[in-house]
């Protein structure tokens, strides 16, 4: 059975590697299993620019490897992941909130039920979601878990 976990001082050594391609580091975790370990390295495109292209992830994933080799933090083998977020990605930061304006999501409330509709705005403290023609704001404290959704109607 795999366990994750986040890897601060990974995260402060990498943030600046994904920042000389013009990327945001948004989290470096380890998994462990049976199997060889996973170093998994999500970048993402800063908020406002365009997502990121197949040479650009794959500059970054040779960067990283780089800069992994040169400080050799890790002791032992392990299998190395440079990847993006994906369609339908958890938001659990305010950036990824600010990428998510004019786009679908479903929120899972802590008080039960669920929401889902578009992002009209976003700020550190919450989201306003339009759901059929109405806004509403909803405090990040008040979600219990968050994704993205892909819109087939307008393909982001």
């Amino acid at each position: 059975m795999a366990s994750s976990t986040s890897d601060g001082p990974l995260e402060e050594l990498l943030a600046p590697v994904a920042a000389q391609s013009g990327l945001e580091l948004d989290s470096v975790s380890r998994s462990r299993s049976d199997a060889m370990p996973l170093l998994r390295v999500i970048v993402d495109a800063p908020v406002g620019a365009e997502d990121i292209d197949s040479d650009t992830l794959a500059s970054v994933s040779r960067a990283v490897s780089k800069a992994l080799d040169e400080a050799d933090p890790i002791d032992g083998e392990y299998l190395l992941e440079v990847s993006t977020p994906g369609a339908e990605r958890e938001l659990t930061k305010v950036g990824h909130w600010l990428r998510q304006i004019g786009r679908l999501v479903r929120i899972k409330l802590r008080a039960g039920g669920y929401v889902c509709g578009r992002v009209v705005d976003a700020d550190g403290t919450s989201a306003t979601i339009e759901v059929d023609g109405t806004t509403t704001t909803i405090d990040y404290q008040d979600m219990r878990k968050a994704r993205s959704r892909v819109d087939f109607a307008t393909g982001k």
